[in-house]
């Protein structure tokens, strides 16, 4: 299902880097493709340095959770589930965070961040303090290599599509 040129206000679908990357979807890397079905596609998050940090995003266009179809609706909650509970298998994280925000310049596709509360996460990084991870300098960030490891693991614990 790769997504058709449209425009949206001052942006096109094919500007977006969601519906670009999904529209590749036989062509990524393990790390862009932890997950897929008919409606989502799960990828780790490219600029972290915490490991197994996700991102659910729907493979259509779409930039409010509002604009959500009822099936693509129907997918989020087991697709949520199904990830915490493969990031703690693999992980070993204590829980889960679950933020939607879509508000970063070229990123208003909707998109759910998944990510792993380790056991021993310090206090200013836990809560919203863990969007320090983001946005680090490349050589801080968790490797591609690391990425595509982690991946293959969650597929496996995420089971059959």
């Amino acid at each position: 299902m790769a997504p058709t040129i449209a425009s949206r206000g001052t942006v096109t679908v094919m500007d977006c880097f969601s519906c670009v990357r999904t529209a590749r979807i036989g062509t990524l890397p393990p790390r862009e493709v932890v997950g897929v079905d008919g409606h989502w596609r799960v990828a780790h998050a490219f600029d972290t340095s915490l490991p197994g940090w996700l991102v659910l995003v729907p493979r259509r266009h779409v930039t409010s959770v509002a604009e959500l179809t009822d099936a693509e609706a129907a997918g989020l909650g087991p697709w949520l589930v199904g990830l915490s509970r493969a990031l703690r298998a693999v992980t070993g994280c204590a829980k889960t965070y679950v933020v939607q925000l879509a508000e970063k310049e070229g990123f208003a596709h909707v998109h759910f961040h998944v990510v792993p509360r380790m056991p021993d996460l310090p206090p200013e990084r836990r809560g919203p303090g863990v969007f320090g991870f983001l946005g680090l300098p490349e050589d801080r960030r968790v490797s591609d290599e690391r990425q595509d490891a982690l991946a293959l693991a969650l597929r496996a614990a995420l089971g059959p599509a």
